[in-house]
């Protein structure tokens, strides 16, 4: 049953979820991201990453280990930090230094 339910809620989303294809962790905790239909640019964390919610969990050494998670396709940090792909896109998407390629 469990593995239902799993399979069940990452097929729910549909075909609106934003993957991402390329990221990159830069200083100040500054990440570049590039997703699947070609937006790329850089989104700044700083704003959530010294929060004692995510601050406790990914250090500033610690961000540079950035990755993709090959389930929900969230971005994540080792000791459970993910950020929404499509949270991400939206960011990146209204941002004047996003490029469409």
């Amino acid at each position: 049953m469990a593995y239902s339910l799993k399979h069940r809620r990452y097929r729910s989303r549909g075909a609106g979820v934003h993957t991402v294809t390329e990221l990159r962790a830069e200083s100040d905790y500054m990440l570049w991201l590039r997703f699947e239909d070609g937006l790329e640019g850089h989104v700044y964390l700083g704003h959530l990453m010294t929060t004692a919610a995510y601050g406790a969990h990914v250090d500033e050494q610690d961000f540079f280990k950035v990755a993709v998670d090959p389930v929900s396709r969230a971005v994540m940090w080792e000791g459970g930090v993910h950020l929404d792909a499509d949270m991400l896109y939206r960011n990146l998407a209204i941002q004047g230094n996003a490029a469409l390629h």
